[in-house]
C-alpha cells in the first residue's frame, strides 16, 4: 500500500494525495491554491498531475472530504481528462456540480453522491465517509479499506461538541473505529502549534451579538464564503441586534443556494438588496460580504475603494470573522487601511471572540491519537515545519512511528515498516486566461522577466547593403527612463546604427542590435530588459 501527495504537504492548499494498492490509484481530493505576486496575471495555481495521469488507466476514482476550494478547485480544469468518477456528500456534491456547469461539463464528468457511514468499493479499496466537524458542512474524514490495512484519513477537521449545521461523529463512534485496527491516520496539521482547542461555532454567536449590537452604523461582516455555519451564525446575529441582511458577494450567493438545496439555512433570514441596504438608516443594516482574504475584485476590497454600489463611512464598522491566512497579509493590509482612511472601524479575531478555527489544536489531535491508535501517523496538510512538528508532538503523545512526507515523496505503508520509495516528480499549473500552463514554463518565466525588467521593442528597416533605410522605430515598456525617454531612445537610435554598421550578418546582426540596445538600457538604468528587434529587409 502506497501514499503520494501532489499538493497539500509542505504547504497549506492544492490538497490531492493518493494511494496506491496492487497496481491502482485512488485520488483524495483535486484542490487549488491562489497565486502570488512572483506569478504576474495569474489568480490559480493547479497541481500537476503528471504521474497519475501517466498511469490514468490505473484510477478507479475520486473522493472528496469536504467542498473547500483547496480540496474541489481543480476539478473543473483537471476532472474531465481524468475520466473517473467523483464521489462526494451531497452538500460537496453541489458545489462541484456548480463548477462544472459553469464550465460547461457537467455532463461530461461522472458525479455519484455518497452517504456518511455506508461503505462503497472502488478496485481494491473499500472506502467509507466518517463525519466531522469543520467550517463548511458536512466535512469527512475516510476509512480506507485495503488488504495490506486501513487508513484513517482526517481531512479538514475540528471537535465542536455543539455544531451548528451538520452531526459530527461522536467520541464513541471514532473510538469503533479504532478498536477494528488502524494502519495510518493521515492528520491535518494546520493548527499543530496551537496549544488551545479551536472552539465551538455555536460560542461565536455571542461574540458577534456584543460587537455589532454596540455599533451604531452600518456593519459588514466578512467571512469565508463556503462556512455556511457562520452564514447561519450571522443570519441569527442580524435577527438577534435588529439589523437588515444584505448579501455581497457571487461565491455567497452560490454557497447559500446550494447550502438550501442541501437541507441547510432553511431559517436564514430573507435578505435586502443593495439599493434597498442604502437606503435604510445606517444602524438597521448589517453585510456580509466576500474578500477578507484581501482579493482585490471581491466584495469588501471593491466597497473599501468606494467601487461598489454599497458604501461605508466614518463610523462604520467592519468585523474580521475568518482568520488571517499566512501569505495574504499585505493584500488584506492594504483593504484594512483603506477603510481606516475613510474613518470606518475594523475589528478581528484579535480584539473580540468573533471567529472559530475549523482545523484542530494540540487537545484536539491528542484525543483523535486516543481514539483511533494509529500505528503510524503521516502528517498533511500543512508547511513543512506544520509536518515535522507534528510528527514529533503525536511521537511524544505515544504513537509509535511518524514518517515526514512532502509533496512527491513515495511512502510504502505496507507491508513492513513504512518507508520511502522514491521521490516523484511534482508542481504546478497556472490558470491564464483561459489556457493552463506550466508555472515555471516559457511564458510565465518572460512575464516574469518583463514585470521585473521592462521590454523594449526594436523596429528597422535596412537595406540590402546591411545599413539603416530610415530612423529605426523604439518602444519602451516599464523601463525606468520616464522624463529622459527621449534622450534614452536618441542613444538607443545611434547603437542601432552602429550596431548595423559592425558588419554582422543574418542572425547575428539581430542578435548584435538586441545586445547593443541592451547594453545602452543598463548604462542609463541599471537594468536589464528584454529586448525584442525586428529587421526588415527592403
Amino acid at each position: 500500500m502506497l501514499f503520494l501527495a501532489l499538493g497539500g504537504s509542505g504547504e497549506i492548499g492544492m490538497n490531492v494525495n493518493l494511494y496506491g494498492c496492487d497496481g491502482k490509484w485512488l485520488m483524495v481530493d483535486c484542490g487549488i491554491t491562489f497565486a502570488d505576486p512572483g506569478l504576474p496575471g495569474v489568480d490559480v495555481i493547479l497541481p500537476d498531475l503528471s504521474f497519475i495521469e501517466d498511469r490514468i488507466d490505473d484510477l478507479v476514482g475520486i473522493v472528496l472530504t469536504h467542498g473547500h476550494e483547496d480540496h474541489i478547485g481543480a476539478l473543473p480544469y483537471l476532472a474531465q481528462d481524468l475520466g473517473v468518477p467523483l464521489y462526494a456528500a451531497p452538500f460537496t456534491a453541489g458545489l462541484i456540480r456548480e463548477k462544472l456547469d459553469s464550465e460547461g461539463i457537467a455532463d461530461k464528468v461522472k458525479l455519484k453522491m455518497v452517504e456518511p457511514n455506508r461503505p462503497y468499493k472502488l478496485g481494491p479499496f473499500t472506502v467509507n465517509h466518517i463525519p466531522l466537524a469543520h467550517s463548511i458542512p458536512e466535512g469527512n474524514a475516510l476509512v480506507i479499506e485495503t488488504p495490506y490495512g486501513r487508513v484513517f484519513h482526517s481531512g479538514d477537521w475540528k471537535l465542536d461538541e455543539d455544531p451548528v449545521l451538520g452531526t459530527p461523529s461522536t467520541a464513541a463512534e471514532l473510538e469503533a473505529i479504532g478498536d477494528k485496527g488502524v494502519l495510518a491516520l493521515m492528520c491535518d496539521s494546520t493548527n499543530v502549534f496551537n496549544d488551545a482547542a479551536s472552539g465551538s461555532e455555536s460560542a461565536v454567536r455571542a461574540g458577534l451579538d456584543s460587537v455589532i449590537g454596540a455599533a451604531e452604523g452600518r456593519v459588514l461582516v466578512t467571512t469565508f464564503a463556503s462556512n455556511a455555519a457562520r452564514l447561519h451564525t450571522l443570519g441569527q446575529v442580524a435577527e438577534d441586534t435588529g439589523r437588515k441582511l444584505v448579501v455581497a458577494g457571487r461565491s455567497l450567493d452560490r454557497i447559500i443556494k446550494v447550502a438550501r438545496a442541501a437541507g441547510y439555512l432553511k431559517d436564514f433570514p430573507e435578505t435586502v438588496d443593495f439599493d434597498q441596504a442604502m437606503k435604510l438608516p445606517a444602524r438597521e443594516v448589517m453585510i456580509v460580504a466576500t474578500g477578507g482574504q484581501g482579493e482585490p475584485r471581491a466584495a469588501l476590497a471593491r466597497i473599501a475603494s468606494g467601487s461598489h454600489p454599497l458604501k461605508l463611512s466614518k463610523g462604520d464598522l467592519v468585523v474580521f470573522s475568518s482568520k488571517q491566512i499566512p501569505g495574504n497579509e499585505t493584500a488584506i493590509g492594504r483593504i484594512q487601511n483603506q477603510l481606516a482612511g475613510a474613518g470606518v472601524q475594523m475589528i478581528t479575531d484579535r480584539q473580540a471572540h468573533v471567529h472559530v478555527s475549523g482545523h484542530p489544536g494540540r487537545p484536539e489531535l491528542e484525543l483523535m491519537y486516543k481514539w483511533i491508535r494509529p500505528e503510524i501517523l503521516v502528517p498533511v496538510h500543512g508547511e513543512l515545519r506544520h509536518l515535522t512538528e507534528h510528527a514529533r508532538f503525536a511521537m511524544e503523545k505515544g504513537i509509535r512511528r511518524a514518517v515526514v512526507q512532502e509533496n512527491g515523496s513515495l511512502i510504502r505503508l505496507a507491508p513492513g515498516a513504512p518507508s520511502l520509495v522514491s521521490h516523484e516528480p511534482v508542481g504546478r499549473l497556472v490558470i491564464d486566461g483561459d489556457v493552463i500552463l506550466p508555472a515555471d514554463g516559457s511564458t510565465m518565466q518572460e512575464r516574469r522577466r518583463v514585470a521585473a525588467y521592462g521590454q523594449v521593442s526594436v523596429a528597422a528597416a535596412v537595406d540590402k547593403r546591411g545599413k539603416l533605410a530610415g530612423d529605426p522605430q523604439i518602444r519602451t515598456q516599464g523601463l525606468p527612463v520616464e522624463e529622459d525617454r527621449d534622450d534614452f531612445i536618441a542613444e538607443a537610435v545611434a547603437a542601432v546604427e552602429e550596431a548595423l554598421d559592425s558588419g554582422a550578418k543574418g542572425d547575428k546582426r539581430q542578435e548584435a542590435v538586441r545586445l547593443a540596445v541592451r547594453r545602452t538600457a543598463v548604462r542609463w538604468t541599471g537594468k536589464k530588459p528584454v529586448v525584442d528587434v525586428m529587421l526588415l529587409a527592403v
